[in-house]
């Protein structure tokens, strides 16, 4: 497996974990974990409609902003759920080099 350095998205993971167990008053990561996952992943929802929304428009600004909201919203979610992001980051890895079908058809449904 290839070095993967440090990225934005691991950075923003430690400051979400280090938000775990602040005052939900004062942190809204607090909030939202304190809430659990089945909140944090209507936000995730309610961001990823925003993203679609703003991708039909064609409003490029507000696309990556709504799509900055809905990677927070999502690492929120894995933190509230227990999965570190290097858990995801190796399944990326995993399928790299794989056509989307060939990756897709080796998927077992739930």
């Amino acid at each position: 497996m290839a070095e993967r350095q440090e990225h934005v998205l691991d950075r923003l993971a430690a400051v979400i974990e280090q938000h775990r167990g602040a005052d939900p008053s004062e942190s809204y990561t607090a909030a939202l974990l304190a809430a659990g996952p089945v909140k944090t992943a209507r936000k995730v929802g309610e961001e990823a409609v925003e993203t679609v929304i703003e991708a039909v428009r064609g409003d490029t600004e507000r696309l990556a902003a709504e799509s900055a909201d809905l990677l927070y919203h999502l690492l929120v979610l894995w933190a509230a759920a227990g999965i570190r992001p290097e858990r995801v980051w190796a399944a990326l890895e995993a399928r790299e080099g794989q056509s989307g079908h060939a990756e897709k058809a080796t998927r077992t449904e739930p």
